[in-house]
């Protein structure tokens, strides 16, 4: 008979939430171990005796035969002295006062339960809340740590005997699945009218769909927050959207049943098939199928759609799961909010916010706690680039190379997010969006306050952007009792993928993007840096062009072109479509600003040469949302294209790389009669000749093999594959984000990565 040993094991990681109690507990079963398992507040602590070879081999399966969603970071074990347990058992959550487990973020719903819910036979059959301790909501459920039903917006919910007795079955699916619930005792689903009266229906969510082929819009509640859905092949239906929500040109997200619908409007490849089908359920930014039959208005002057799979048993109603055939190829499938406004979550709110738009209301019963927006993708220079992190992601943590100070980063002014740490994580919040109101503000406080207290962080400094006007700067310095710290913009765009890659430096990075405040008072955006997580110097920039109107010249690109061709001839100005266009009078007064310094601020930003190319090129003269000239540019360019333009570079301290023969080649191609599409390309191909050769050149003066890359402009799949390409080539070793947006919603974690190291 072998000894029997005792022992102590503290997990932590995502383990709460995600079935890992009732996978210890049929572990022990399977190796005869007796002893218990709880929820602490920094984990799951498990005490477990029997045979020597017995625990041993259950210590080590914890970890290779995890549950799918569990993330185990850490596994602390200590012996025991045995306590003559003579069962395994589930024991009530420890609460306590410093809490560290980690949140799982909400995925979407499993094969197991979307089977039993097309089952004609089954109990939940058609249920649009099924769910099973492999899927469901999470993170936008919870009120409190640990994960337990109290804690969550489950806890108005008694289970009726049926499900509580699923619940206390170790041997069921539903053990200790804290969301679990039926028909009979569960959230229920309400169809209305826009003046917030019941629509009378048998079947709410088959009322829903004839409503929707009728060509009406509806506003369905989700898991994090309200979409606002319509029939994407309907025209009328599509373009009274775009009307109501204010949404003059910026795509629309698509939702289809299965790979086959998509296949039906896109053509995504292997890669992209991939980022669909994972749990998370992005929406994943796809080429286009031509022809086909979506509305032109879902994506307009696009190559791109964005497009997800279901992640909700009502998702996979509406859309025709368990039928014969689909009810759509696609729904649209917006945010539900007024444009720039965060999304609605609350059902009062939301008929006071979305009746101009929606006609018909889907609402269910079960409170948001948490708004998340779905999280965009892309698949670009070999992986995954997020574009908006939020749904399925967060609060999912970046893993730090070393443990840093309990840290509050607040962010920029647009895409923005906030980031907490602890130990070796760093936190990232779900997308706040642009903070340009009050109610997005407001979101932003929410949301710093609620992630503060469950993740039971209580920081000693305050992170901000250098911008002394943005609202999250101003909101950190209101803050008592912290030491704050300014963190250059284009400085945490580098850092965040180090923090990443849990890279030290120093390295070369190039960030590009459209603003950032830099430490000589001027607009930066095209910067090369010799950067080190706590430190940087400026090697080279993109030579200041004046930005005439300030503000102005990012939503009217035309501003930017006239610029660049002022500073490339003068007075002596081309003769061209666009200046045709602009009109005299208007070019005059731009002109007048320009000369004599009267709010021009000069800024050498890579998203105004962007903008300012396509300006030129007569693509778009003024944006409905921010980066949409640039993207034209990039729709536009011909794959394919060989050449460039020359370039200069002024030598110096730091070096500078004037847009004069730049915008020299492109005015000069245009009169040739060359297409935009070539001229867009041998552009793209120019910034990729011009920034690897300087990287190649500052590799020989500074020893530095490593470059990274980061800021919105590399949301441009043809400038980061392009130029990842040419470094590689180079053999440099290049490094991009790849869990964290490259564009503003990444900087609140690099912010917070500068401030532990400045500390």
């Amino acid at each position: 008979m072998n000894h029997v040993i005792a022992k102590s094991l503290a997990v932590s990681g995502i383990v709460q939430g995600v079935g890992f109690r009732p996978f210890i507990w049929q572990l022990a079963q399977e190796y005869r171990v007796r002893g218990d398992v709880a929820n602490t507040p920094a984990g799951v602590l498990i005490h477990a005796e029997g045979a020597a070879e017995s625990v041993a081999a259950f210590c080590r399966d914890i970890e290779t035969r995890k549950p799918p969603l569990a993330h185990i970071t850490g596994i602390s074990a200590r012996p025991e002295s045995p306590a003559g347990a003579e069962t395994f058992s589930i024991v009530p959550s420890e609460k306590g006062a410093d809490t560290s487990a980690l949140i799982s973020p909400d995925v979407s719903v499993c094969e197991d339960c979307l089977r039993e819910m097309c089952d004609p036979s089954d109990r939940r059959y058609r249920y649009p809340f099924i769910n099973c301790t492999h899927c469901g909501p999470r993170y936008t459920i919870i009120d409190d740590i640990p994960y337990d039903r109290p804690g969550t917006s489950m806890r108005h919910f008694t289970m009726c005997p049926a499900c509580q007795s699923e619940y206390d079955n170790p041997a069921d699916r539903r053990f200790h699945a804290q969301p679990n619930a039926c028909p009979v005792c569960g959230p229920h689903v309400t169809l209305c009218d826009n003046a917030r009266c019941p629509v009378p229906a048998d079947d709410p969510v088959q009322k829903t769909v004839e409503l929707l082929r009728d060509g009406h819009i509806v506003a369905v509640k989700g898991i994090g927050g309200f979409h606002l859905a319509a029939d994407a092949e309907n025209s009328d239906a599509v373009r009274r959207l775009r009307e109501r929500k204010h949404r003059e040109e910026k795509p629309f997200a698509l939702m289809a049943l299965d790979l086959e619908q998509i296949r039906r409007f896109a053509r995504p490849t292997p890669e992209e098939v991939q980022l669909l089908t994972v749990c998370q359920r992005p929406i994943v930014l796809l080429r286009k199928r031509t022809p086909n039959s979506v509305a032109e208005a879902v994506s307009p002057r696009n190559r791109c759609f964005g497009v997800m799979l279901p992640y909700t048993p009502l998702h996979y109603l509406l859309l025709g799961a368990g039928a014969d055939q689909p009810n759509f190829t696609a729904l649209v499938m917006t945010s539900g909010n007024m444009s720039e406004a965060p999304i609605a979550i609350d059902n009062d709110d939301a008929f006071d916010r979305l009746a101009p738009i929606a006609d018909f209301f889907l609402i269910h019963n079960r409170e948001i706690c948490l708004r998340s927006d779905d999280s965009i993708v892309r698949y670009a220079g070999g992986d995954m680039r997020p574009i908006r992190r939020s749904r399925g992601y967060a609060p999912m943590p970046v893993f730090l190379r070393k443990p840093v100070p309990q840290i509050l980063a607040c962010g920029g002014g647009l895409k923005s997010t906030v980031c907490l740490t602890k130990g070796r994580n760093a936190f990232l919040s779900q997308h706040i969006g642009d903070m340009e109101n009050l109610e997005t503000f407001d979101f932003f406080r929410q949301t710093v306050d609620r992630l503060r207290r469950i993740l039971s962080i209580r920081p000693e400094i305050v992170a901000h952007d250098l911008h002394p006007d943005y609202m999250s700067t101003q909101y950190a310095l209101e803050q008592a009792d912290v030491k704050t710290v300014a963190v250059q913009h284009h400085h945490a765009h580098i850092v965040s993928v180090m923090a990443e890659h849990q890279l030290d430096g120093p390295l070369i990075g190039l960030a590009f993007d459209g603003t950032g405040c830099g430490t000589d008072g001027a607009i930066w955006g095209g910067e090369v840096l010799i950067a080190e997580p706590g430190t940087f110097t400026r090697a080279a920039h993109l030579g200041y062009v004046p930005m005439p109107g300030g503000s102005a010249a990012i939503r009217e690109p035309w501003r930017m072109g006239l610029a660049c061709l002022y500073e490339t001839f003068g007075d002596s100005l081309p003769d061209l479509p666009m200046l045709r266009e602009i009109g005299e009078e208007r070019a005059g007064v731009m002109l007048a600003m320009i000369r004599n310094q009267v709010n021009t601020p000069r800024t050498s930003s890579m998203g105004r040469l962007f903008d300012g190319i396509a300006a030129i090129l007569g693509l778009r003269s003024q944006v409905a949302f921010e980066g949409q000239a640039a993207m034209d540019l990039e729709m536009v360019a011909g794959e394919g294209t060989r050449g460039g333009y020359e370039y200069e570079r002024t030598p110096g301290d730091i070096v500078v790389l004037p847009v004069r023969p730049i915008v020299r080649g492109v005015v000069a191609d245009m009169g040739k009669g060359l297409s935009p599409s070539v001229i867009s390309m041998k552009f793209h191909n120019t910034l990729i000749r011009l920034f690897s050769e300087l990287c190649r050149d500052l590799r020989g003066a500074a020893g530095l093999n490593r470059v990274v890359l980061s800021g919105g402009v590399f949301q441009n799949a043809i400038l980061l594959t392009g130029l990842m390409h040419a470094l590689e080539k180079k053999n440099f070793k290049v490094f991009a984000n790849t869990q964290v947006p490259a564009n503003d919603g990444g900087i609140s974690l690099g912010q917070a990565l500068v401030a532990a190291e400045r500390s």
